[in-house]
């Protein structure tokens, strides 16, 4: 008599990581180009550039990601004069150059909804979109440096709830833009000479509190629909938009707990919003330096370290306080009055509670915003893979923004030593299964507003 035939388990596929990576500034680590053997001109030398985003791509990361500024970090010259984010590519021209010597990572651009305008924007990501072939990402910022504001005609930063108030709306009117035309709309008729059907073409007429733009866009609707939104605060109105707009969001807890609780808030915002929760990856910043041992690691962690100058490390913290930092004891613990400011509130929190639990004086403070202060991955490719699957398994986070301590060694170390490690596990993918960033992340392609 045969056997009966087992009925198969529906197993749910294994979850996995998604990998980007933080290359503007190429490492947020200020003794970064005066590490041995690194590139001192690494931030700022095209040749390096497409090397790192072509090892990138070669260990199938999701993304390369850019942050920007407008103006000149504010800090002083004697720290100035030792930063090597003082000269930066603009990020469209970099990437778009970048667009042509890959085939499949991700391009995510930093742009500001403070400093620009939403016609501009949606070009520029519509026009990467299409040269990239639908790789293009949009990381949404108010801009925290006060100093863009004087490149812009203004004295005064714009304050904090006016820059989330106008960047709800230039979201709006930047996706309203993007479904200028319907898909088919460009019928390249030959025999009627008809170009393009105007039927589909909509003129969005926006005129909203704060924005005025008649459209449409002249540029065809993106290969992703809209290129994958991004968002990086962790501000009660940052949190907001990015439940209501984001698909991807870039944070910076300091630990797994911290993590577990951003990660819940915002999915529970998103809930309330009527979005999915899966519909959107959090990708924590994440400084990994890796050794054969972890004690090699961490020897190299205080080795970079010791490249922090004081200067560059009284700077750092004062743009995160968002006040001068030289005016305090060096050796006491941070002043207890420390003013309310306009720039970035989420730096500002995050720094003072730093200082509070670890009870760090100034001179200590310094020292870690000078160097990374924040979430840090340092151990072997073994101990750092359990470490963020303990992450992902915990829901504190969807992947990593992987931030390198120097190059090309650090992102050599995390390329072809962390990477196998965590494909070994199937917590990373062996290979791309699409060609835009919507397939890498597992994103639905969005639906035109306008045009069924």
């Amino acid at each position: 008599m045969p056997s009966p035939k087992r009925r198969k388990l529906d197993v749910p596929p294994k979850k996995q990581l998604h990998l980007t990576a933080f290359m503007r500034p190429v490492s947020l680590h200020t003794g970064a180009w005066r590490y041995p053997g690194s590139y001192p001109d690494a931030n700022f030398n095209l040749k390096h550039l497409v090397s790192f985003i072509q090892k990138l791509e070669a260990a199938k990361f999701d993304a390369f990601f850019m942050a920007d500024h407008l103006a000149v970090l504010n800090m002083p010259v004697e720290a100035l004069k030792r930063s090597h984010t003082v000269t930066s590519f603009e990020p469209f021209t970099l990437l778009s150059a970048l667009s042509m010597v890959t085939e499949k990572i991700g391009l995510a651009a930093t742009a500001s909804t403070t400093y620009d305008e939403p016609y501009h924007i949606a070009r520029r990501f519509a026009s990467l979109d299409h040269i990239s072939n639908g790789r293009a990402a949009w990381n949404i910022v108010t801009t925290g440096n006060p100093e863009s504001a004087k490149n812009f005609g203004l004295d005064e930063h714009v304050e904090h709830g006016d820059r989330y108030k106008r960047a709800r709306e230039f979201y709006d009117v930047v996706t309203g833009l993007w479904d200028s035309f319907a898909d088919d709309a460009f019928v390249r008729d030959r025999e009627s000479g008809v170009y393009v059907d105007p039927e589909k073409i909509h003129v969005l007429d926006h005129k909203g509190d704060q924005l005025k733009v008649r459209g449409p866009l002249n540029i065809a609707r993106p290969v992703q629909g809209y290129p994958v939104i991004v968002q990086a605060g962790q501000s009660e109105p940052g949190r907001q938009l990015a439940a209501e707009t984001a698909e991807v969001v870039f944070c910076s807890p300091r630990d797994l707990e911290a993590g577990k609780s951003l990660y819940a808030d915002i999915k529970a915002r998103m809930e309330k919003a009527g979005r999915k929760p899966d519909t959107l990856k959090i990708l924590p910043a994440a400084f990994v330096v890796i050794g054969d041992t972890v004690e090699e690691a961490q020897a190299k962690r205080l080795k970079l370290d010791s490249f922090v100058h004081y200067d560059s490390g009284i700077a750092s913290l004062s743009i995160s306080l968002g006040t001068d930092a030289s005016k305090f004891d060096p050796d006491g613990l941070l002043p207890a009055d420390i003013p309310e400011t306009n720039a970035s509130k989420t730096g500002r929190e995050s720094v003072i509670k730093l200082a509070e639990k670890e009870k760090l004086t100034v001179r200590q403070l310094a020292g870690r915003l000078g160097g990374y202060a924040g979430l840090a991955f340092v151990g072997t490719p073994e101990t750092i893979a359990d470490e963020m699957e303990t992450w992902l398994s915990e829901n504190a986070a969807d992947g990593f923004t992987v931030a390198m301590p120097y190059l090309p060694q650090g992102l050599d170390d995390v390329t072809t030593l962390l990477v196998p490690e965590l494909q070994r596990r199937g917590l990373f993918r062996k290979d791309y299964e699409g060609t835009t960033l919507r397939e890498h992340l597992g994103l639905e392609r969005p639906k035109n507003r306008f045009y069924t």
